[in-house]
């Protein structure tokens, strides 16, 4: 049989699926999978709805940060604010409400970064990342169960803090990398 033109010639071809978990945020999957060569292997990943990820500047310049505790390595991180899409959720909507939930604030002017993958070797996650200027104070409000801390750094405290290993989080590396050119004009 011959490929069609355009074929990726290291795709692998989906011959069966089962739902191994079905939790309230993951799904985890089990595929069979026909390989290039085409023998078979077997594939798990996580399904994931999705995510957006927002680099928040002040009016001063800064950048706020939340420092957030995270249970699968039992520490808090320091992070820009972010949260899942909801079903059926645009991204810049998502991103407007979490930016006011967790921090508090409203923007007048938001720039789409781009997309991160940031498990690509076990899920299908992708995270929308935005930058968001003209910020207002509202107020927050978290959801049940959340905890965090807000501050702000600079972005070259915050550029200081991931060279330096204080910021770990990839979602966060990702769009202060994707926003860095336009922070500094």
């Amino acid at each position: 049989m011959s490929e069609p033109l355009g074929a990726d010639p290291l795709e692998e071809v989906e011959l069966a699926s089962e739902l191994v978990f079905d939790g309230r945020l993951l799904k985890v999957r089990r595929d069979r999978v026909r390989l290039p060569d085409g023998a078979e292997g077997g594939r798990e990943y996580i399904r994931h709805p999705g995510a957006v990820a927002i680099v928040a500047q002040l009016p001063d310049g800064a950048l706020v940060f939340e420092r957030q505790f995270r249970y699968p390595l039992r520490r808090a991180f320091l992070e820009i604010p972010a949260g899942k899409l909801d079903a059926g959720e645009e991204p810049l909507a998502c991103a407007r409400r979490e930016l006011r939930e967790e921090a508090g604030y409203e923007a007048s002017d938001w720039y789409y970064l781009g997309v991160m993958h940031p498990c690509i070797g076990y899920s299908d996650e992708r995270i929308e990342l935005f930058l968001a200027r003209g910020l207002t104070q509202v107020g927050n409000a978290l959801d049940e169960g959340e905890f965090l801390e807000l501050l702000s750094l600079s972005p070259a405290e915050a550029e200081a803090a991931v060279h330096d290993g204080r910021i770990t989080d990839g979602k966060t590396i990702s769009a202060l990398f994707r926003a860095l050119p336009l922070l500094r004009g």
